[in-house]
């Protein structure tokens, strides 16, 4: 993908050169979302399983500002579909924009691939995200409960 220019924003298709920037932005967010000590993830382990997952890198002045990373996944309901896992700006850096051009790269790449949905998660209490998301479009369900198995703990 060639890289977008948005007035003096840059958004690429992430690649491993990438991974520490993107690295250090999870563990932003992480601290933003109140669980740092959740990060298990590694540049190694990032290089390692980098055919499972794909991003996109928003930067300013060459400076790295935020993020979207996501991966292909099938849904009974609706078949191929993309599944965005985290889309971070940031703080410094909000209310610029940069979230909805990122969001729009991964809209637009859900659609050359053919998939017919994507989906991912906001926390309750994350309103800013949730009023951004709703502005969107998007559909933000009160009825579905997170399950997961933490493997490496």
């Amino acid at each position: 993908m060639p890289e977008k220019q948005y007035m003096d924003i840059t958004i690429t298709k992430a690649t491993e050169k990438d991974f520490p920037d993107i690295l250090e932005m999870i563990k932003e967010l992480a601290e933003y979302e109140k669980a740092p000590e959740k990060v298990t993830n590694n540049l190694q382990k990032m290089q390692e399983e980098k055919h499972l997952f794909q991003a996109f890198i928003a930067r300013k002045d060459d400076r790295p500002v935020g993020f979207a990373l996501f991966f292909f996944a099938y849904f009974t309901w609706t078949g191929k579909s993309l599944y965005l896992d985290d889309i971070y700006v940031r703080q410094e850096y909000r209310k610029q924009g940069i979230g909805k051009k990122l969001i729009t790269e991964v809209i637009n790449f859900a659609k050359e691939n053919n998939c017919s949905r994507i989906r991912w998660q906001v926390l309750n209490w994350n309103t800013p995200a949730i009023e951004f998301y709703k502005k969107l479009g998007a559909t933000i369900s009160d009825e579905w409960l997170n399950c997961e198995i933490d493997l490496n703990r």
